[in-house]
């Protein structure tokens, strides 16, 4: 079989030798005789793997000691609701930068006063507003770091006179970050750090129990922290994959080190984008995402489109249909993606242009 290229926006792909080792632990689990979708949570073995996790975790983003990550089921989705269930009790304000930076303000307002600080919506997200005020009496600021529809990223942790929040689901991992600047990150795995199936939230303690509604036991981020993610039994497969999916990029040399590879295999494909006559960018530049490239057909050629689309996936590209929201091309080059996977992009884009030109 031919060599694939994989750009899914999500689930990502993950390193060969993290699949390889999900292989064999799903027909027995370091050495029990049991598979990994079949063993007790409850086993000293599994706790060993969920304290290493959390060990990973801290070590990789230098996660302060007053700060607990968990693991939970639903995705970022529900995450939506969680933090506003946990953070809302007055007013809170979110940085409307796409999708989901839009329905993770639409939870909150189901909850309580939320509204948008600042919105890109103007020119189809393709920014990342800039120059708008904080004001103090806020229960929190919301943003999302990076948007993976429209190819935008917050490259560095603000300061804010209140607490910050932040869903990093589609670039946690691939950029250091001062995780000391926030009151709560959270995201989904299944860009950077793991499969489809849980959710990781990484909390500043003294941050929670602000707020006066009742809290149902599974929305309480502190029955999680208290009960090491195990209040009840936790999505085991996929926080295992994320084990070994950490394990890997502190392998590698952690997260300054693939920061480096993610800067360069992003140059690489910007370069070509901005030089080739038939294709143009979609993000401003200053705001560009080094996760999700999205780029369209230029003036003149958008009829070429799915020519372009066919024409690469006979040479192995995989999902770099863009979403439908703004169409063209997206190339998600999240950690495990390789330069060989970009280059080999890169080359088609250059074959396809001497055919057309």
């Amino acid at each position: 079989m031919s060599k694939v290229h994989v750009f899914n926006a999500g689930p990502c792909l993950l390193p060969e030798v993290v699949i390889e080792h999900a292989r064999e632990a799903l027909l027995d689990f370091k050495g029990t005789g049991v598979s990994l979708i079949s063993i007790s949570h409850r086993t000293k073995e599994w706790e060993a793997v969920m304290d290493e996790t959390r060990a990973l975790w801290r070590e990789l983003l230098n996660i302060p000691e007053e700060y607990e990550t968990v693991f939970l089921g639903g995705g970022a989705s529900l995450q939506f609701l969680y933090v506003a269930m946990n953070y809302l009790e007055h007013k809170a304000a979110y940085l409307d930068t796409g999708v989901w930076a839009h329905k993770a303000l639409k939870e909150a307002q189901g909850i309580g006063e939320a509204y948008a600080i600042a919105c890109s919506a103007d020119k189809n997200y393709s920014y990342i507003p800039k120059g708008y005020d904080v004001p103090k009496d806020l229960d929190y600021l919301h943003i999302t770091t990076n948007n993976t529809i429209y190819g935008t990223e917050i490259k560095e942790d603000y300061d804010c006179p209140v607490p910050l929040i932040a869903d990093m689901s589609s670039d946690i991992l691939s950029r250091k970050v001062d995780v000391s600047k926030y009151a709560m990150i959270y995201g989904g795995a299944q860009k950077n750090a793991g499969p489809a199936g849980v959710a990781f939230a990484i909390i500043r303690k003294d941050s929670l129990g602000k707020v006066s509604r009742y809290l149902p036991t599974m929305l309480d981020y502190r029955v999680h922290i208290d009960k090491g993610s195990m209040f009840n039994t936790p999505p085991v497969f996929s926080i295992y994959v994320m084990n070994e999916t950490l394990k890997w990029l502190k392998g590698i040399g952690g997260v300054e080190a693939i920061h480096a590879i993610n800067e360069r295999k992003a140059a690489t494909l910007y370069g070509e984008i901005d030089r080739n006559s038939l294709f143009t960018g979609t993000a401003v530049k200053e705001d560009r995402s080094i996760m999700n490239i999205c780029f369209v057909m230029a003036p003149g050629y958008e009829a070429l489109q799915d020519e372009f689309l066919a024409f690469a996936k006979e040479r192995g590209m995989i999902g770099i249909k863009g979403h439908r929201s703004v169409g063209g091309f997206r190339a998600s080059v999240y950690n495990a993606c390789t330069q060989e996977d970009v280059e080999a992009l890169v080359a088609a884009m250059q074959e396809f242009e001497k055919i057309k030109k």
